[in-house]
């Protein structure tokens, strides 16, 4: 069963409010950046000819803006990805990088400019909604413990859920934030509106989903899936552990965009004139795979589709919503995602979808498959219609284009690593962003990507495809080395026939690094 190529809105606006009779002059565009969670750029219907997916909503916003056909995350995990969407910057500047579920220290430092603080300065309300897996400072039980799960021996933290965080979303510069710590399979289960967490009554996920003892460890959960499914519960599980005791995983995603579109409202009638900025990280399609009932059925590949077609009509509530409050024309809507699609040859095989379209690897892995993301930009004011862009460009680079459209210039020591291309967005489509961009893998190894040629310091895939590493046998490559334009596949390796083009990227990247000595290059 498929559904309508056109605009449509499925569920209901929670909050209805009358439409406003005039508007107050407004310089710079409101900005709304739709963050997926494992979306593939094969997931997207208008980048893959053979996608079992179909995604109406997103080809429609590429087909009236920009569509980016070689974006890049910075990393192919969600954390190293968000912290650079957000500051700008590699994660591997950063250290220590540990983040353990939702429970970890903040990663984002305090003197560290975000699109949140650079937006403020700019006059923007600013919000952030959705997963968040940046860190957090909870309030503690005991102080002269830390507050990784499993501490005592029923499985529960050491945080105390009912005071407020010592740190949040709100330090990074968001005037408001209602997020999930982590993933959607990871704990805490609760969501944080502000420094509070929103229901403190904190119970074991199996004391909600399977009746079982409380403890803390991987289970699969078949509540979704039927024996009968080709993945017999696969892609539908989450880690067990601390939840609130109304939180429901299935629910989340849409609870996520009804928080997103009330705050659009709000914006209208309690900033009226005065620009927004909303940062709305979606939990899916990452696992778990819990598609809305309306959604099943929808797609060709299966639960997982379907639930790329439930993140579809998240796109398009948000679509209607601003052509509803007469501010589409003004409003600079991003859709993109974290990081390339978990899915592997044995996923490519079984519906014959390609979630990572014209990319090596997966999720996690140094190729090409772990970091090429779907990038589409619609800005009617500003923005020609179906325009095709082929440079490189990263999600780092989002807080330096940020800046140029605001008339405000980055600090030397902020967002070093972000190239804008805000001339992009302006028509100059054949002119460069940046001449190189490196990668992270889930290992913490590093690529580099400079005029069509990609070199990495390692063999494997750095990832979750298998071999993550191969140690070099004497007489053959120590590295990989690619020319990604007669290449795009990365599956002939020059590492020992282009031996003048491993010590440029090779020197490229020390260069990069050579501070950073608890990097793995």
């Amino acid at each position: 069963m498929l559904y309508k190529t056109i605009l449509f809105p499925i569920f209901k606006v929670s909050v209805v409010l009358p439409l406003l009779t005039g508007c107050v002059a407004q310089e710079n565009p409101n900005v709304i950046i739709i963050l997926a969670d494992d979306m593939g750029y094969g997931d997207i219907s208008c980048n893959n000819p053979n996608a079992k997916t179909f995604t109406p909503n997103i080809d429609s916003l590429a087909a009236q803006g920009i569509n980016f056909k070689d974006a890049h995350s910075a990393g192919s995990l969600s954390v190293p990805s968000r912290y650079a969407l957000l500051t700008g910057k590699y994660f591997f500047r950063r250290s220590p990088q540990n983040n353990y579920m939702g429970y970890g220290s903040p990663l984002i430092e305090n003197d560290c400019e975000t699109i949140g603080t650079l937006l403020q300065k700019a006059g923007y309300i600013t919000a952030c909604i959705g997963k968040w897996h940046l860190g957090l400072e909870w309030a503690l039980k005991d102080t002269e413990h830390d507050v990784t799960y499993g501490i005592n021996n029923k499985g529960f933290s050491n945080i105390n859920y009912y005071e407020p965080l010592k740190y949040n979303p709100q330090e990074a510069g968001f005037d408001y934030s209602f997020i999930l710590p982590g993933s959607l399979d990871m704990p805490p289960y609760a969501f944080v509106r502000n420094d509070k967490v929103i229901d403190p009554e904190i119970i074991m996920v199996t004391d909600i989903y399977q009746k079982t003892t409380p403890k803390t460890i991987i289970e699969w959960d078949k509540k979704y899936t039927s024996e009968n499914d080709v993945y017999k519960g696969r892609g539908v599980w989450w880690r067990n552990g601390e939840i609130s005791a109304s939180f429901r995983i299935e629910n989340c995603l849409d609870i996520i965009t009804e928080e997103g579109i009330s705050f659009i409202h709000r914006q209208m009638y309690e900033n009226p004139g005065k620009p927004f900025m909303l940062y709305l990280s979606l939990t899916g399609p990452h696992t778990p795979w819990v598609p809305g009932k309306e959604f099943e059925g929808m797609s060709k590949a299966g639960v997982y589709g379907d639930f790329v077609a439930h993140i579809d009509n998240v796109v398009c509530r948000i679509n209607n919503t601003l052509i509803a409050l007469g501010i589409e024309n003004n409003t600079l809507l991003i859709f993109t995602s974290d990081n390339g699609a978990h899915w592997s040859e044995n996923d490519i095989l079984t519906y014959a979808h390609n979630s990572n379209y014209g990319s090596r690897g997966q999720k996690g892995d140094i190729w090409n498959g772990g970091h090429h993301i779907p990038l589409m930009i619609k800005w009617p004011e500003r923005i020609k219609s179906n325009v095709i862009c082929n440079q490189t460009v990263g999600l780092t680079d989002i807080i330096a284009t940020l800046s140029e459209l605001t008339g405000q210039k980055l600090q030397p020591a902020s967002a070093e690593d972000s190239y804008s291309f805000y001339h992009v967005l302006l028509g100059s489509i054949h002119k460069p962003v940046r001449d190189q961009i490196i990668y992270i893998s889930g290992s913490g190894r590093l690529a580099i990507q400079s005029g069509g040629w990609k070199y990495a310091n390692f063999l494997g895939s750095g990832g979750f495809t298998d071999p993550s590493y191969i140690r070099p046998v004497d007489g053959g490559p120590e590295g990989q080395l690619y020319n990604l334009k007669i290449d795009p596949l990365e599956q002939n390796n020059l590492f020992q026939d282009e031996p003048d083009m491993v010590r440029k990227l090779s020197g490229m990247l020390e260069k990069q690094v050579k501070s950073k000595q608890d990097i793995i290059y």
